[in-house]
């Protein structure tokens, strides 16, 4: 499977792709920042970002809520 689930911008020049990638018969959760090339409106993937086996998703949602429960705890978002 490719498949993009989210997009959203990081800044003016570059965005955060989220999807469900296969490499080498595994099954990745890839998390990705693509660019726009110069002289185009094309975007790219970079090497920066990260792909997480599908079977670490539950370890990844726990660190999320960790993230977000210290953030809210601190009056940050």
């Amino acid at each position: 499977m490719d498949k993009t689930v989210a997009t959203f911008k990081k800044n003016k020049f570059q965005e955060i792709r989220v999807g469900i990638r296969e490499f080498k018969g595994n099954d990745l959760i890839d998390i990705r920042t693509w660019t726009l090339t110069q002289g185009t409106e094309e975007m790219v993937p970079t090497a920066k970002g990260v792909s997480i086996n599908i079977h670490l998703l539950e370890d990844l949602k726990s660190a999320i809520a960790k993230v977000e429960g210290i953030l809210k705890e601190k009056k940050m978002v």
